[in-house]
């Protein structure tokens, strides 16, 4: 499997970043527009000043963007890292969805053989029992 290389820095601080429900939401917000601190603080029951400290982690995430025109200091998303976060989990769902194919082509044989055993079964005199016994016989010395 090939892995996509990221700083790890960078990958790291990404999902510190992102280990925070509250910064999550705070992302999430951001996604639709630009706000201010005092739009992001709206939901959430914490001060203004709890609410900057999340953004300072963003921030150093390099996962927002913070503005200044006149008295209003913006906040906008930067999903640059979120990309390569993305591109680095992509290798385990490549992993995931290659398992899962192998376990189906699996259960798809396994029905197969079981679908050809039913059949067997009633062609042969006696059924199953009738087939170990044969088998134990010719498995005896």
């Amino acid at each position: 499997m090939m892995m996509m290389m990221m700083p790890v820095d960078r990958l790291n601080s990404t999902f510190a970043a992102l280990a925070d429900p509250t910064r999550r939401a705070i992302l999430a917000r951001l996604a639709s527009g630009e706000a201010s601190v005092t739009e992001l603080a709206q939901p959430f029951e914490m001060s203004l000043a709890a609410v900057s400290k999340h953004l300072k982690v963003l921030e150093r995430a390099g996962l927002i963007a913070r503005g200044r025109e006149a008295q209003w200091r913006p906040c906008r998303l930067e999903a640059g890292p979120l990309k390569g976060a993305d591109e680095w989990l992509e290798q385990y769902r490549r992993f995931w969805e290659e398992s899962f194919d192998r376990l189906d082509d699996y259960l798809r044989e396994v029905q197969r053989t079981e679908k050809e055993d039913g059949r067997n079964e009633r062609r042969t005199k006696g059924g199953p029992e009738r087939r170990r016994q044969t088998w134990h016989k010719q498995a005896l010395p």
